[in-house]
């Protein structure tokens, strides 16, 4: 029987291969994953990730998971919107989360989180654990989409949402093959320049245009149970934030 495949970037590696490499990449670019989201985006990111917590609309008493978390980005923001809520943020990178403990207790808010190294396609959870589940940058990264989105119906309860934000599409083609030359020939020189790694941000690039567009991937959030799915583009659709609630 053939091995299953998937891709990485642009190059198609076995499955059970793709984990390693993610994990390769983002142990590689922790120390400086915040700085070089900024100067990619031109500190645009902040604007989205803040358009996510606006939508999301944080509330005391609240459970979240924040899969692909990494150095905490959502979860502090989370937090700080609702002071009694409490965030998990899991990540497959020890690395990652190391960086978010160290902004955690400098930000006080250590005793509200809760740090976890875990696949988000396996999450370590019981089923119906959480009343909000965010992944931001993340679903890209993941070998298999659809059992990441499988797994985060499961860890919700009953009234849950999920509310992914991710690069996606841009709809006028002459725009997005401006968008395509800037990111192909720009950023991976920015890391090598600033996190002396030009290898990960070639791949972080390609796996955008891997992934799927916004109607392609809200359909795949349907098909994973959730309901009253919808989008929205943010910078004209070079990223989107796409809800769904269990019910």
């Amino acid at each position: 029987m053939s091995e299953k495949t998937t891709h990485f970037g642009n190059r198609t590696v076995p499955e059970d291969e793709k984990a390693g490499l993610v994990h390769g990449v983002f142990s590689s670019v922790a120390s400086k994953y915040d700085v070089m989201n900024d100067v990619m985006s031109g500190g645009i990111h902040r604007l989205w990730k803040d358009a996510m917590m606006d939508w999301l609309a944080p509330r005391d008493g609240q459970r979240l998971l924040d899969v692909a978390g990494g150095t905490g980005d959502i979860a502090f923001r989370f937090l700080k919107r609702a002071r009694g809520a409490e965030a998990v943020v899991l990540d497959l990178t020890e690395d990652m989360l190391e960086a978010g403990r160290r902004r955690a207790e400098a930000e006080q808010l250590s005793e509200q989180l809760d740090w976890v190294v875990g696949d988000a396609m396996a999450l370590p959870f019981e089923d119906a654990s959480f009343d909000r589940y965010t992944i931001s940058f993340g679903i890209r990264n993941v070998t298999r989409i659809a059992d990441a989105l499988s797994e985060a119906f499961r860890v919700l309860k009953p009234g849950g949402r999920i509310i992914v934000l991710e690069f996606s599409q841009l709809p006028n083609k002459g725009m997005q093959w401006a968008y395509d030359r800037y990111s192909f020939n720009v950023i991976p020189v920015m890391g090598q320049v600033i996190a002396g790694d030009r290898d990960s941000y070639q791949y972080l690039v390609e796996s955008i245009r891997k992934f799927p567009d916004q109607e392609s991937f809200a359909e795949m959030i349907r098909t994973a149970g959730f309901e009253q799915v919808k989008y929205r583009n943010l910078s004209m659709g070079i990223a989107a934030l796409h809800s769904g609630w269990k019910l």
